[in-house]
């Protein structure tokens, strides 16, 4: 089954379209990568998107407007990766959506909310549309979060140590996947850790100004502003004071939480400071707080991805903080080797477009697309509505057994991200 998988994550900068051509073998189901293309939202929508998001107050007008307008950027994407990477031979769209906000209280999810209305996919693709996953989970008593965590165990299952997989999108997750060695069983485990880009993003977008050809900072492209910067201990402690950090697993959170005007308030009571210090402070406690949740689980290698791995300052402090060293084998007790998904096979800015990917084919054959232990739902449940992309929808029979690994194959889409405007 080839399957187009479509993810905009809590940084809402582009769109990314990975597809793959999935087939079971045994237990294994099998991912062959046919490429990715990313497409960045309009700088329109970006703003309206931006203007629409916690804490601001919005109307219904303005949410269904929303709602439109992104799920016809979605619909353009998955039409151009069905022409581009399958051929114009795509059985089935799977489609995250774009988070808006995610309703968290007291430790537990009450709801939660992706708009990019699917019908306008459904429509323009002719494929059926699986979406809406987060939802399901919840309903269960789940975070419905990480949900990529079933992926992340399916692919990590039997490698030595305790393999981590960790996402640097707006927020960071990580999965940890005990059970390679001796000694390291147990349930895996999936938590949000806190801000990854959110509040370096923030902080940039308000402080830097415009760049040499006078366009606004966006994001600390190649983490030039920290490189610069020096970390201001003060507003580091301060930051890491949240109770967020100290709350156990399974949780989630968002920038509901983690937004400029919390920023803005630890500022206050460090007085001004220079953009570059603000943002190699942030910079740090993205990778101090990383580290500081990998580190009780005894990881031996982290494998990353999102946006956050193309920050090299970001990735020197991870590397720093967990005491590993880049490359190489994974280490023992203390050290903790950082690597990205590109070494498995998946693309680091597109591995969760690959995994909703997996997740819609999981739900188009009936199974279960989730880890209880991972969300902290009461059991694992199938996720998502699936909108027929015509008359006589056709689900594929579901297989006598679910499969229980991942293996990446060699494929035409292992190289670069094709990009668009």
């Amino acid at each position: 089954m080839r399957v187009v998988g479509l993810m905009s994550g809590t940084s809402y900068d582009a769109i990314d379209a990975a597809a793959a051509d999935l087939s079971l073998d045994g237990d294994t189901l099998v991912l062959t990568p046919l490429g990715t293309i990313s497409t960045a939202y309009d700088d329109d929508l970006r703003a309206d998107l931006a203007g629409a998001l916690p804490p601001a107050g919005v109307d219904l007008a303005t949410v269904c407007r929303l709602d439109t307008r992104i799920g016809r950027a979605f619909a353009a994407a998955a039409v151009r990766a069905d022409e581009e990477l399958c051929g114009g031979r795509a059985d089935l769209v799977a489609s995250h959506g774009q988070t808006v906000f995610h309703w968290a209280e007291d430790g537990r999810v009450h709801g939660t909310l992706q708009i990019g209305e699917p019908a306008w996919i459904a429509e323009a693709t002719g494929r059926p549309v699986v979406s809406g996953f987060r939802t399901r989970d919840v309903a269960a008593g789940g975070q419905g979060a990480p949900l990529v965590s079933i992926v992340d165990v399916m692919w990590l299952r039997g490698r030595p140590g305790v393999p981590v997989a960790l996402n640097l999108g707006g927020i960071g997750n990580v999965t940890v996947v005990p059970g390679g060695a001796k000694g390291t069983g147990g349930e895996p485990l999936a938590f949000d850790t806190g801000p990854a880009n959110a509040l370096i993003d923030a902080a940039v977008r308000a402080l830097a100004g415009r760049d040499a050809s006078g366009r606004p900072y966006a994001m600390d492209a190649g983490g030039a502003l920290a490189a610069r910067g020096t970390v201001h201990r003060p507003l580091l402690r301060r930051l890491l004071d949240d109770p967020y950090y100290a709350r156990n697993a399974p949780k989630t959170t968002g920038k509901e939480l983690f937004h400029l005007p919390y920023l803005r308030a630890a500022l206050e009571e460090c007085g001004p400071l220079p953009v570059e210090d603000v943002v190699a402070t942030l910079t740090r406690l993205t990778a101090r707080t990383v580290a500081d949740a990998i580190r009780p689980f005894g990881a031996t290698e982290v494998i990353a991805s999102g946006g956050g791995t193309r920050n090299p300052v970001l990735m020197g402090l991870l590397r720093e903080e967990l005491g590993g060293e880049p490359g190489g084998e994974p280490c023992g007790a203390g050290r903790c080797v950082v690597r990205s998904s590109d070494e498995l096979g998946l693309p680091a800015g597109a591995k969760e477009a690959y995994a909703f990917a997996v997740l819609g084919w999981l739900t188009a054959h009936g199974l279960p697309g989730t880890v209880p232990s991972c969300t902290g739902a009461r059991h694992a449940s199938v996720l998502g509505s699936i909108t027929p992309g015509g008359p006589g929808l056709r689900l594929p029979r579901p297989p006598a057994r679910a499969p229980g690994r991942l293996t990446v194959a060699s494929g035409p889409g292992t190289g670069r991200p094709k990009h668009a405007g």
